[in-house]
């Protein structure tokens, strides 16, 4: 499904997107990734095998779902944002080298400044699990343009009670919406930005119109980056989304939140831990990085920079 020229560069514009998987429960798992869109209208999506879940999921159940809703960076005032339903695939190969990626990956150095300096000495010493890539290439199969977020979210912000002892309420609480995680009627993704409301039983959230849920797993994902992907930090409070009764709204009841590291010695030796463990399963033997290859487009992109 091809997008239009306007359609295609606003979501060339936006710097991150949330990828919905679904776990094998059910549950739709999103998480902020950074695309790059084909010439061929497919997207590519990668991720270390240290944290491999994503293509795990993807192996097992090929629905996916993209939402391009958190506009930071993009350099646009009021980016529309879009949902893009899909299905994926996931190759075993690791992929240590850029070439015949090169696009994607000067991509990130560019936007990413502060990945640069991964590839160089020491720093490349601790990561090298960073670049043992699989590679997850997504069709849509529908687009749907939804109103810009300073839109959408006028006058709707969440309104979470920390002092309900509900799992997530004090990290939902720092932000202005979340994105839904949903299924319909067959099963698939759905993905969706909402404010957020506390109830002793659970959180109210809003859906779209052009999305018909269904009761089941559900999940709600709060992020955020700077103008540099920096800064990053993100969480997901997984539960069950049922309707409130009162109102014949929607109310996701949490069961527990997950919320990754951000960085320091603890991450990299958890990263490790995980990249080690999926060779072994595998009984494969840790492939080399193309260091001079991933070195070359960062030194390029560092003279874009400069150049700029």
């Amino acid at each position: 499904m091809p997008l239009d020229s306007a359609l295609a560069k606003i979501v060339d514009a936006y710097r991150t997107c949330e990828f919905a998987t679904l776990a094998r429960d059910g549950t739709p798992i999103t998480w902020p990734t950074a695309p790059l869109r084909r010439d061929d209208d497919t997207f590519l999506v990668t991720t270390s095998i240290a944290f491999a879940q994503k293509a795990l999921n993807v192996r097992r159940d090929s629905r996916v779902a993209l939402l391009f809703s958190e506009p930071t960076g993009s350099g646009w005032d009021g980016a529309e944002q879009v949902f893009i339903s899909g299905t994926a695939i996931c190759p075993e190969e690791i992929v240590t080298s850029p070439s015949g990626d090169e696009a994607y990956w000067s991509m990130l150095f560019d936007r990413q400044p502060d990945s640069r300096h991964y590839v160089d000495l020491p720093t490349r010493w601790l990561m090298d699990w960073y670049y043992l890539r699989l590679l997850i290439t997504i069709t849509p199969t529908a687009v749907t343009v939804r109103p810009p977020l300073s839109v959408q979210s006028a006058d709707r912000h969440s309104a979470v009670d920390v002092r309900l002892p509900l799992p997530g309420a004090d990290i939902l609480a720092r932000f202005p919406t979340a994105v839904l995680g949903a299924r319909d009627a067959c099963g698939a993704p759905l993905l969706m930005r909402t404010p957020v409301q506390t109830t002793p039983e659970g959180f109210l959230v809003e859906t779209a119109a052009d999305c018909e849920v269904v009761a089941g797993p559900a999940s709600l994902l709060v992020h955020r980056h700077d103008d540099r992907l920096a800064g990053l930090y993100n969480a997901l409070v997984r539960g069950e989304l049922r309707r409130s009764g009162d109102d014949d709204g929607w109310l996701l009841v949490p069961h527990r939140v997950v919320e990754p590291s951000a960085g320091g010695a603890r991450t990299l030796r958890n990263a490790r831990r995980a990249t080690s463990a999926y060779l072994r399963k595998r009984n494969l033997r840790q492939p080399r990085v193309d260091w001079p290859a991933l070195k070359a487009l960062a030194a390029a992109s560092g003279a874009r920079a400069g150049a700029s």
